[in-house]
């Protein structure tokens, strides 16, 4: 963090943010992208801030079920200070919290899916140590700063009316149906939703926070 802190800050000034302003992270599988986001503090929507490469994920496009699939989850996450691990061995990570309340509902299995450093993965997104230095810093500064966690949303692509229509023959299509419902809301309201499962299914309204 010493050593990301100084280019950040100075590459978030030029942008209007500042380090420990709350954090939103977005991540599409097709792409290979990870996408993070500052709140504005005048505005208070959120502003993005710089996308990385994801260097490794495994996996094809479509959501993890079981553990050993080497599937990268989709779906609506969020990661506390307790989900920070600067131990990692693959330099620094954060645990996605998978499996979230969906994932159980749904009888999904598997632990410890990761954001990490280093070029290799197994169901994880690997972003390169110099890359996750960055995004750790970010998230760590948001949560030392008062957030009391991030949102990563996870999705398969980028949910535009054309790409879903590509997908119709997908047997993954009601699921992204539904993400595509949260990916709408922020794209719509500049701020990510809060995440509920009802009915076996998320649901989106206003975040408290």
């Amino acid at each position: 963090m010493r050593r990301a802190t100084p280019i950040l800050k100075q590459r978030l000034a030029s942008k209007k943010l500042a380090l420990g302003a709350p954090v939103f992270i977005r991540i599409f599988k097709e792409s290979r992208k990870l996408e993070v986001w500052l709140q504005d503090p005048t505005e208070k929507k959120f502003k993005h801030f710089k996308t990385w490469k994801i260097a490794a994920m495994s996996g094809q496009l479509g959501p993890k079920t079981k553990e050993g699939d080497r599937q990268a989850p989709e779906g609506f996450y969020f990661v506390p200070r307790s989900r920070m691990k600067p131990d990692s061995r693959f330099h620094l990570a954060f645990n996605l919290g998978y499996p979230n309340p969906y994932d159980r509902v749904h009888r999904r299995t598997g632990n410890f899916l990761m954001v990490h450093g280093n070029r290799v993965s197994l169901g994880c997104f690997a972003m390169t140590d110099p890359g996750i230095e960055e995004i750790y810093t970010l998230c760590a500064s948001a949560l030392r700063n008062g957030q009391p966690f991030f949102r990563v949303h996870s999705f398969p692509f980028r949910m535009t009316p054309e790409r879903m229509e590509q997908a119709k023959a997908s047997p993954h299509f009601a699921f992204w149906e539904n993400l595509k419902q949260g990916y709408d809301w922020f794209e719509t309201h500049g701020t990510p939703p809060d995440v509920q499962v009802r009915n076996n299914v998320y649901q989106f309204s206003a975040a408290s926070e």
